[in-house]
């Protein structure tokens, strides 16, 4: 279906513990950022709703390979997402979070406003958050499309930055305040890396769903 290229990936750590957070505008992003990062020698894994986990033979495969359950925020039924970040210390893993939460409701597939479960994770952890974009998933299947285009392959760039810095925000309180500015700097730097691979300028400011009347999450 595709043919990934990618740009920069000795940036991604060979070991320890990391969030790998990626751009999101197309329903096949997972599967070609999994690729992407198993390409770069790490094992893809992804936090994933831990309803999920009790689905007939999808929650077998999820546990199997090596997939993070997590319950929402404030849920009292599991491990919330900063729960969850403390097995990736303890085992050394990465994880990919889409700061974004839903794919982007941007007309023109920028990101958009980030939630902030990723720098929630990373600074009450200290794990560092690594940037990556990509470009041409929405030729593979477009946003918010059922049908997905297997041939002939298509070409899609992806670019891993620096880690994300987030010293300015490492001894502050971890309110609502500090936890959107932090998320502001990551979709900054992921939005940085799109637009190298798209040779374009992105809007001034990212796209805001409460602005235009939109959901933040589900279809659209």
């Amino acid at each position: 279906m595709m043919k990934i290229r990618i740009q920069d990936g000795y940036k991604l750590p060979i070991s320890g513990p990391f969030i790998l957070a990626p751009n999101h505008f197309s329903e096949i992003d997972p599967i070609v950022i999994g690729v992407a990062v198993w390409k770069m020698g790490r094992a893809p894994r992804f936090m994933a709703k831990a309803g999920l986990f009790k689905v007939p033979v999808i929650g077998t495969l999820l546990t199997k390979s090596g997939q993070i359950p997590v319950e929402r925020a404030g849920s009292t039924r599991g491990n919330d997402p900063v729960q969850a970040g403390g097995v990736l210390v303890e085992r050394g893993q990465g994880v990919v979070i889409y700061p974004e939460g839903s794919l982007t409701r941007d007309p023109d597939l920028w990101p958009m406003r980030g939630k902030t479960g990723a720098v929630r994770v990373a600074l009450a952890h200290g794990i560092p958050i690594i940037p990556i974009a990509h470009w041409g998933t929405d030729k593979v299947m477009a946003r918010y499309s059922r049908k997905i285009s297997f041939f002939p392959p298509k070409p899609i760039d992806v670019k891993v930055g620096d880690p994300v810095d987030l010293s300015a925000f490492t001894d502050e309180p971890l309110n609502a305040s500090t936890l959107t500015a932090a998320t502001a700097v990551v979709m900054k730097d992921i939005t940085t890396l799109l637009e190298d691979l798209r040779g374009e300028k992105a809007p001034a400011e990212p796209w805001d769903p409460s602005k235009h009347n939109q959901k933040d999450t589900g279809r659209f």
